[in-house]
């Protein structure tokens, strides 16, 4: 299922990066509901299905694993500016700005690679693949929308189409890239295992700064943002009946 799902994944990913691009109905307020919602649904996969999964095969050493993940993930953003969990400084209008504009994007390409390194991997349960590429394409919407809407303020609309198509095809390609190299190597199938609660560690840190800081001015729990969250946690549990 491994070609499917990567295909559905760069497609989802692509076409849900070019709606900015095309309509103006997304505005901050239902983004940050798409964010809540993504954010709840990538945190509760990541506990029903990530968690059980990695400490059943690195015992007490994978919450080593998920710390340095998750303090990893706390210094990418320092060069993405929080575009991954949709909180970003960048101010396309400014000039000086525009110089910004390559890192974070080579920031948002190493934590895409990050996210797509645990598709390539055998799980126990059955229900993890597809519920982890689910939670991942859900993820990769709005990172992708703000992408878009990023590089069209500064560079134009082709441009930005043509950068989005390279991102959408990075965590895909990981993931084959993955799955290659544990087949056919040992080392590599080990160092896979290690890398997923890196990666788990810091979707728990998008996952939580999105509840924390993404939001209104005031960065209020609103009734909106709740219900958006409730449904990622009831959307997350119900991947529990792929098994």
């Amino acid at each position: 299922m491994h070609p499917l799902y990567n295909c559905l994944l760069f497609i989802i990913t692509l076409a849900g990066g070019t709606v900015p691009l095309f309509v103006k109905w997304l505005d901050d307020r239902r983004m940050h509901y798409l964010l809540a919602f993504s954010g709840s649904f990538l945190l509760s996969v990541t506990f029903l299905h990530l968690l059980p999964e990695t400490f059943e095969e690195l015992n007490m050493a994978a919450g080593i694993y998920l710390l340095i993940g998750f303090f990893l993930q706390l210094l990418i953003q320092r060069i993405t500016h929080g575009m991954e969990h949709g909180h970003t400084h960048i101010h396309p209008t400014d000039h000086e700005h525009h110089i910004a504009l390559l890192p974070v994007l080579v920031g948002l390409s190493v934590h895409a690679f990050m996210d797509g390194l645990p598709l390539g991997f055998h799980y126990r349960m059955g229900s993890t693949e597809p519920s982890l590429y689910l939670a991942i394409a859900i993820h990769k919407l709005p990172e992708a929308m703000l992408i878009a809407s990023l590089v069209s303020s500064v560079k134009g609309r082709k441009q930005a189409f043509i950068t989005l198509l390279l991102f959408s095809a990075i965590t895909p390609v990981a993931g084959m890239l993955a799955q290659f190299a544990g087949e056919r190597y040992y080392a590599m199938s080990k160092a896979v295992s290690v890398l997923i609660p890196i990666v788990a560690g810091a979707f728990i840190h998008i996952a939580t700064t999105i509840f924390f800081e993404s939001g209104t001015k005031q960065h209020m729990l609103t009734w909106q943002k709740m219900a958006a969250m409730l449904a990622g946690v009831g959307m997350a549990l119900l991947t529990l009946s792929f098994e």
